[in-house]
């Protein structure tokens, strides 16, 4: 943990002020709809929506919306842990890799005579476990979040391959129980999207009423002012590392029970959509700024944008392209509007 500084008068006052703006920040939201980056993502999801309606007659189904539906719910769980991270001035390239390590562990000890609930039980943590590496090298050894996640990357994908030797793990014996978790329904409403819901709003509130949660937006605004004010910004950085890691891992699991097996090369690229869903939504790669509503928002986005280019029978690369150029658009907005606050 870095040494704390003595704070003079002027610190202090610099050190108020600071965290009284992070304090605004944190206005609930739906409160702030009215927000240009809130109402201007929900209209360009309703005019995708409105124009894919004549550009496909399948767009408008029910089950091209409960394929929707299922699909960023299951992402929108690593979303929410990875706009805290941002909030707080760190990033997790490793997401991808980690959702994958907890599907191959979990699968491998199921296939080793370890009943299900266990085996993932013991896969979640495992996932967090690896969170609180990444967040030891972060606050203690003094790497920064991107390349220590991008080691972890790279580390932890190695691992997945050599659990599995390669393969897929094919686990089709697990208790319908267990696949009712990613394939079962509640009066019609899919398991994916009550767990979804219930993490949405778990931590939105967290974030808007939690005090402990508060001092994410205080590290992520000013890490000194915070410090001087006595918030142990190290420790706030190390769990919220340990947080995403661990949602991840629940993701992984969801993932296990809705495919019914384990591949080592699951999850490539996620991180990609990850990132682009926190920041499309308002969460800010400098820190001190998110929210868990935009977030989901920017998630919406990017799964009715490629629901669009799959029924438009668009190639494969050229959606990464776009979701690329969509990334890079967001990251453009977000350094310009921090800018423009500096100025």
């Amino acid at each position: 943990m870095p040494r704390r500084e003595k704070a003079g008068a002027g610190d202090r006052v610099m050190a108020d002020a600071t965290l009284a703006t992070a304090h605004q920040a944190r206005a609930p939201g739906w409160k702030r709809l009215g927000t240009m980056r809130e109402a201007g993502l929900i209209a360009i999801i309703l005019a995708l929506c409105i124009v894919m309606s004549f550009a496909s007659p399948h767009f408008l189904t029910l089950g091209n919306f409960r394929a929707m539906l299922m699909s960023f719910s299951v992402e929108g769980i690593v979303v929410v842990g990875m706009t805290i991270l941002l909030i707080v001035g760190g990033i997790d390239l490793s997401v991808g890799s980690v959702v994958c390590f907890s599907m191959v562990l979990s699968g491998s000890l199921f296939l080793m005579g370890l009943d299900p609930w266990s085996a993932s039980l013991i896969g979640i943590i495992a996932s967090g476990l690896i969170g609180c590496v990444m967040g030891f090298f972060v606050t203690v050894v003094g790497l920064n979040h991107f390349i220590t996640s991008l080691a972890a990357m790279v580390i932890v994908r190695g691992i997945c391959l050599i659990i599995t030797k390669g393969t897929p793990l094919s686990l089709f014996t697990l208790p319908p129980s267990f696949k009712a978790v990613g394939q079962g329904t509640l009066y019609g409403v899919p398991y994916v999207i009550l767990i979804f819901v219930a993490v949405v709003v778990l931590f939105d509130f967290l974030l808007r009423r939690a005090t402990a949660f508060r001092k994410v937006f205080y590290t992520g605004s000013n890490e000194k002012a915070a410090l001087y004010s006595g918030i142990k910004t190290n420790q706030v950085k190390f769990w919220v590392t340990v947080l995403c890691a661990t949602l991840s891992g629940v993701a992984g699991v969801i993932y296990m029970s809705r495919f019914g097996a384990a591949t080592p090369t699951f999850g490539v690229g996620m991180e990609l959509n990850i990132i682009a869903a926190a920041v499309i939504g308002g969460a800010s790669l400098n820190g001190g700024s998110g929210t868990i509503l935009g977030a989901i928002l920017g998630i919406a986005l990017l799964s009715v944008v490629t629901s669009s280019l799959i029924l438009l029978d668009v190639s494969v690369y050229w959606q990464d392209m776009i979701k690329g150029c969509i990334l890079l658009a967001a990251v453009s907005i977000d350094h310009f509007l921090h800018k423009r606050k500096a100025a």
